[in-house]
């Protein structure tokens, strides 16, 4: 097998300048395929990230038939037997209960709609990292009677630290749910959606103002892997399905799920198109060679030499010129995306606008994984069989006294 990797490898050689030409074709192509691929499925990543990390967890607890009416006649009871299970699940991290509602909020003669959620202080900031948001003022404590607020709503509620805000909402039981809260700190987030109308209560002080004494909506729980997502779901499903509603972030968010996978399709298509322009220059050098080199098939298949033998040669050649390009990208691309990942691009002007828009964060991020690289050298190895095809068929048709005349 040797003798047909250095005979395969020398015939790349004898034309320098048109091998040089491809293997840099599909090198290039191998970088613009990493380069895009690492940055949509970054762009996913951050996208999860956001949602999980700043509010879903990648799982939910709720009472049965919560998600669907987000009522607080489906809250549930937290007890710590519940929250000692959930802790104790294999590849569970930390959970979160929380109490969530919409509310009027208003300050003077100002008034707008917000998420107020009541919070343990210690494990949101563990699940969010709510504390190191903090732009003004104070965090909350557990028995804490004081209230944060998104920065944007303050901004439209025209309050800061200190001031007062009155929340009406309904609670437990359709009883009437009215307070007046100091404002203790302002929370700045990334994402203009979350910052224009969250606000948060210590829990035990949410469960006083919606009537609803030891009760929550939810238990927010976080995975040590977003890959183990299915096995930890699967896990809390069999525990509490019976009594609870167990979901995944994909359930609670099917438009992001939508999104990706269409996006995802697209990029895919980019892909394809990629590998097509490379798998034609390569097939343009594979059949240079192969015409090139009639007569000296015919000598070859004249002296004795097995059409096998030299259909595997010439596959090698193709084989070898791709995958030294492929590993050449590989190579060239890895600073690029090792870069990147530590340094996501910071966008601005009208694509930040845009990204705000949407309420997405205005930054571009890379994902640096092996599987990236795997797959593109997959890839250019797939189109050099294809590519083989052609000078394999072409030996198959060859007659030696045809080829040595008219080579």
């Amino acid at each position: 097998m040797g003798l047909y990797f250095n005979l395969a490898w020398r015939n790349i050689w004898r034309n320098k300048k048109r091998s040089i030409i491809s293997i840099s074709s599909v090198l290039f192509a191998v970088v613009i395929a990493l380069v895009t691929r690492s940055m949509q499925l970054g762009s996913y990543e951050k996208m999860i990230d956001n949602s999980v990390s700043f509010y879903t967890g990648y799982i939910q607890i709720h009472a049965k038939g919560y998600w669907d009416k987000r009522s607080f006649d489906q809250t549930f009871i937290l007890t710590d037997s519940l929250l000692e299970v959930v802790d104790r699940t294999a590849n569970v991290t930390l959970s979160a209960p929380r109490l969530e509602s919409f509310a009027l909020a208003s300050a003077d003669r100002v008034s707008g709609g917000t998420m107020l959620l009541g919070i343990d202080p210690e494990r949101e900031d563990r699940l969010t990292s709510l504390k190191h948001r903090l732009a003004e003022g104070e965090y909350l404590t557990p028995n804490d009677d004081g209230i944060l607020l998104a920065k944007g709503l303050a901004n439209h509620l025209k309050v800061g630290v200190g001031d007062t805000i009155v929340f009406i909402s309904q609670g437990y039981q359709g009883m009437t749910a009215a307070g007046k809260y100091a404002v203790k700190g302002l929370i700045n987030f990334p994402n203009p959606e979350l910052n224009n109308r969250m606000s948060y209560l210590a829990l035990s002080t949410a469960q006083h103002l919606f009537s609803a004494d030891g009760r929550v909506t939810s238990l927010a729980v976080m995975i040590t892997k977003p890959k183990l997502l299915d096995q930890v779901y699967s896990d809390l499903k069999g525990k509490f399905d019976q009594r609870y509603e167990v979901m995944s972030w994909e359930e609670m968010l099917p438009e992001m799920v939508s999104y990706i996978e269409f996006d995802n399709a697209q990029g895919m298509v980019t892909l394809v198109i990629i590998y097509m322009v490379v798998g034609f220059g390569i097939l343009g050098t594979v059949l240079m060679m192969t015409l090139e080199r009639t007569r000296e098939f015919g000598m070859l298949l004249a002296v004795g030499m097995s059409r096998a033998r030299l259909r595997m040669v010439i596959t090698l050649e193709s084989i070898l010129l791709s995958v030294t390009g492929a590993l050449a990208g590989a190579l060239l691309g890895f600073p690029v995306l090792l870069y990147y990942s530590h340094n996501p691009i910071q966008l601005t002007g009208e694509y930040e606008t845009a990204m705000l828009s949407y309420g997405l964060e205005p930054v571009m991020p890379f994902l640096l994984e092996p599987g990236l690289f795997v797959a593109q050298t997959l890839a250019v190895l797939v189109i050099a069989l294809i590519v083989a095809v052609y000078p394999v068929w072409r030996v198959g048709k060859l007659e030696p006294c045809i080829a040595l005349r008219n080579g």
